[in-house]
């Protein structure tokens, strides 16, 4: 009898070894972090990122922890780690990768892993995020460099506190085969796994902390915002010079100009050297450029030909594997960082590139390095695999941010902490209607996402993707393949341009956005799940928010009319001022030349006239601010140089722009005095616009 106790005892012992008591420590306001296990690589130590502790106390003051802490259990065996947290019956779960179907991911199993999307919302994608929130406002983030399985409520225990109700198939219709599970089960590989939990009180101010926590969102420069034009892989300088001189006749937007894999002498993999043929003089290319208020981005992939005069150099310092026979860079050790900044400043930055597109960063098993692959650095194949598109960003940022210029670029892979990182993911999957199911999900991660145009079938079809992408971070269409342009069908270039150029005319409202995306963690473009309203918890996937007063309802190829929810409160039409509805599911429609816009009542859009490009440096330009429906409003105007950093020492302007009503109760528009000695491009004089009767 003794020695069965003892074996007893023993059992449960060794089974509560695994089990880890989970102590939270508050590390920002509204933010708490628990530590489980060691031994494993932190995607949030790798980034460095530091929390904006001063905006983040400007939140709604944090209450208690947000879940109850004895539902919330670790274990760690079997050389991975076991996460369980609980779900009420009617909550939602939003987030867990840049997903293209689906918004709510309750009731998902996911595995969360860098890749490309291959068509199926199960977490391989390009930024599998292992963020989520919730509807109850809280957030939650797993923080480790590996591919992380969740069961999102789908997995049911048998000592569960509220277990699903069975049923008999054979006679109860409700019968379902996957039945309702009150728990988050979460699946890490390895000995260790940092876990942090957001607070709210609601999921807007979820999404905030988190942002904040990573450092804030991103402020791109204002050419970063205007048009952007990709060309056939082999165009010359002078073929792109000439594209620039198309758009000018033609009266397009265009600011930036995207260039392919032919600027390099080799690519897949790449010399990252001037192609001397197609560019002889690079730098009088970009020069040329700049005089016709252009900007170059080229394209690279950060595999290393054994052309490059990098090879030999980089050839200590990468992988095990190559990818398309070119050396795969550790970019986590200081040597490599070193050896591409100089080469990057001598010959690419110094040449007067203004911002990348880094490609292939994300998936197809069979090209990147396999998972039994080597780094010298001593990260796993698979953690390298989870933050190699991150490291690239971070890295290239600041030799931008060294250069004191900022940049707006383009990647395929992102993961937790992108948020301030000044680049936009884009991936060859071509569904319209699930771009913008992306671009939803995108706010929901703090990542960019861009519904970009590359073809169409009809000019419907083309004027209906054009629409959303002048509503969508990067305006861009993406002509490698096939030298498309704006006025590829000419019975719509009218119509396009014209929506290209109402892109340019609301600059104000989308710099301010993003600024306030920087400031304040909102994310300039975000899902109806963040938004307040009764109808706010559905299934929404297809209209989304721009700023805090701009909802943007896009019609697909074939619709003429859509349904749209509408959020709490009155919301107007953007282009009439007219009622649209408030808090429920109205029905509109709109012709080829629009894109359905509403805006929430009392809600300001300042906006500048149609213009080509954005406006420079030195220009002053006269500035008209909208105000829409019958209640008082007011928006924070925010402006600075539009190209450097000194924005980050105080160089900058907040001007409070407001509505309201005088002794007869007319509506009057302020007319705010410029903060002396701060950048404002804008004409002293405003007119105000007031759309509603």
């Amino acid at each position: 009898m003794n020695r069965l106790v003892f074996v007893l005892i023993l059992l449960i012992s060794l089974q509560s070894r695994g089990q880890s008591e989970l102590r939270w420590t508050m590390v920002q306001p509204g933010v708490w972090k628990t530590t489980i296990g060691g031994d494993f690589t932190s995607i949030l130590g790798l980034m460095h990122n530091v929390p904006d502790s001063v905006a983040l106390g400007r939140l709604p003051a944090a209450g208690a922890f947000p879940l109850d802490k004895a539902a919330v259990t670790a274990r760690v065996g079997h050389g991975e780690v076991y996460l369980r947290l609980p779900l009420d019956t009617l909550e939602k779960i939003w987030g867990l990768g840049l997903q293209f179907k689906t918004v709510n991911q309750r009731g998902r199993i996911l595995q969360l892993h860098v890749d490309h999307y291959g068509g199926e919302d199960n977490g391989r994608t390009h930024a599998p995020v292992p963020f989520y929130i919730s509807s109850k406002g809280y957030g939650v983030l797993i923080d480790a460099a590996e591919y992380i399985t969740v069961y999102a409520g789908t997995a049911v225990r048998k000592d569960a506190t509220h277990p699903p109700v069975a049923k008999d198939r054979n006679t109860d219709k409700s019968w379902e085969p996957d039945p309702y599970s009150d728990a988050m089960e979460i699946k890490v590989p390895g000995r260790g796994v940092d876990m942090y939990v957001f607070d709210g009180p609601g999921p807007m101010q979820v999404v905030q902390r988190y942002n904040l926590f990573n450092g804030g969102g991103c402020l791109p420069p204002k050419w970063g915002l205007g048009f952007t034009q990709r060309l056939p892989t082999l165009s010359t300088a002078e073929d792109i010079l000439h594209e620039a001189d198309a758009f000018e006749q033609h009266g397009f937007p265009l600011d930036f100009i995207g260039v392919e894999p032919g600027w390099q002498s080799r690519a897949y993999p790449c010399s990252l050297e001037w192609d001397t043929t197609r560019f002889p003089d690079p730098t009088a290319f970009n020069r040329r450029l700049s005089g016709k208020k252009l900007r170059s981005n080229v394209w690279f992939n950060p595999y290393i030909s054994p052309d490059s005069r990098l090879f030999a150099a980089v050839r200590p310092f990468s992988g095990s594997h190559t990818v398309w026979n070119g050396l795969v860079p550790d970019i986590l050790l200081p040597g490599t960082r070193a050896l591409l900044k100089d080469h990057f400043f001598r010959y690419v930055l110094g040449a007067g590139v203004s911002g990348f597109k880094i490609d292939e960063v994300d998936g197809y098993d069979n090209w990147l390095w396999p998972d039994v692959a080597t780094f010298p650095s001593g990260i796993s194949a698979t953690g390298m695999r989870q933050v190699f598109g991150l490291l690239m960003q971070q890295v290239t940022t600041g030799w931008f941010h060294e250069a004191g210029h900022r940049t707006f670029g383009l990647v395929r892979a992102s993961n937790t902490g992108a948020s301030a990182m000044p680049y936009v993911i884009y991936n060859d999957y071509y569904s319209h209607r699930d771009f913008i199911t992306a671009l939803i999900n995108s706010g929901n991660l703090g990542v960019l996402w861009t519904p970009e145009v590359r073809g169409s079938k009809t000019a419907e079809e083309w004027v209906r993707r054009i629409q959303t992408v002048v509503f969508s971070p990067m305006a861009m269409i993406n002509a490698w393949s096939d030298g498309t342009k704006p006025w590829s069908f000419p019975e719509v270039e009218k119509v396009v341009r014209e929506m290209a150029l109402l892109r340019i005319q609301l600059l104000p409202y989308l710099y301010s956005s993003f600024a306030a995306y920087h400031f304040e963690g909102k994310p300039p473009f975000r899902g109806m799940n963040l938004e307040k309203g009764r109808l706010m918890n559905g299934e929404i996937t297809d209209q989304y928010m721009m700023g805090d007063n701009l909802l943007v309802a896009p019609l697909f190829a074939g619709e003429q009319k859509r349904k749209v929810t509408l959020p709490a409160g009155r919301w107007y039409d953007f282009y009439t001022g007219g009622l649209v509805g408030e808090d429920e599911v109205v029905e509109v429609s709109a012709g080829l030349d629009r894109i359905p816009l509403f805006v929430r009542d009392g809600g300001l859009i300042p906006m500048i006239p149609a213009r080509r490009q954005i406006p420079g440096i030195d220009d002053i330009v006269p500035l008209t601010v909208r105000h829409y429906g019958t209640a008082p409003g007011e928006f924070m105007l925010y402006d600075d140089d539009g190209e450097t950093f000194l924005y980050e020492q105080g160089a900058y302007s907040l001007t409070r722009l407001a509505v309201t009503r005088d002794q007869k109760g007319q509506r009057q528009g302020n007319q705010p005095r410029p903060a002396k000695g701060k950048p404002y491009h804008y004409a002293a004089k405003i007119s105000w616009q007031f759309m509603t009767p």
